[in-house]
């Protein structure tokens, strides 16, 4: 399990130091993430080697999400002094994502020709 932890935690430094070292606008966890997959895809020993340690990792993934929760009670007076602004953000970005989406499916629909000629 060390070594699998270990091999892992390699791949997320590899990639912080490029991102880094190269200057790239993108996460260096993101940049490991991928050459990991790169990797696992290549060497299936590598994918035995580390699929229990990863499993265990994801059977716990909601034990990652405490500290953002008490980052959120710790900032209870600045959301309630931003309630407004951020309900409105919260339900605004929101209908704009379904009207978007809905007005996507429509010119989809309307170019691939879905659903001429039915009865409706």
């Amino acid at each position: 399990m060390i070594h699998a932890l270990a091999l892992i935690l390699t791949f997320q430094l590899g990639g912080e130091a490029a991102a880094r070292a190269l200057g790239l606008p993108v996460p260096g966890p993101v940049l490991g993430l991928a050459a990991l997959v790169l990797a696992l895809a290549l060497l299936p020993r590598l994918a035995a080697l580390i699929r229990p340690t990863a499993q265990g990792i994801l059977a716990h993934l909601a034990l990652l999400f405490v500290p953002a929760g008490v980052g959120v009670v710790g900032h209870l007076g600045t959301l309630g002094a931003e309630a407004g602004p951020l309900a409105l953000a919260l339900v605004g970005s929101t209908v704009l994502a379904i009207a978007v989406g809905a007005g996507v499916f429509v010119a989809v629909a309307r170019l691939t020709g879905a659903g001429e000629g039915q009865d409706g």
